[in-house]
């Protein structure tokens, strides 16, 4: 990954939290500058992260065909709102869920968005 795919990235995620925290979902973020930091909090922990948490619950992925991964997006984004000020789940696990959810839907929807438009070349 180049860092121009990188960095659009982290710019769509940052764009997603901050819809997120317009939504009545119980998750609250001050600024748009917290939602940046957020992203990137949240794209490091799913970097380093997640595989650890899918080492140790590959039983559960396994019996739920992968469901179990909403649990693990979830603990991920409570991890994020716990380490970043200025990001907070109003409702706990319960935020972190529809939230992780949610965060998962923006992001296609900007995503797909973003792959209709004509490439500047």
């Amino acid at each position: 990954m180049d860092i121009v795919s990188l960095a659009i990235a982290w710019l769509v995620t940052s764009v997603s939290f901050f819809i997120l925290s317009k939504l009545p979902i119980g998750v609250d973020i001050d600024t748009f500058g917290k939602a940046m930091i957020s992203a990137a909090v949240f794209g490091l922990l799913n970097a380093l992260v997640r595989p650890i948490f899918m080492l140790f619950t590959f039983p559960a992925l396994l019996l739920t065909f992968g469901l179990f991964m909403i649990v693990i997006n979830a603990a991920i984004f409570g991890l994020a709102a716990w380490l970043v000020e200025g990001f907070r789940l109003r409702w706990g696990i319960w935020s972190a869920l529809l939230g992780a959810v949610a965060l998962g839907f923006i992001n296609s929807i900007l995503y797909q968005l973003l792959s209709t438009l004509p490439s500047v070349r």
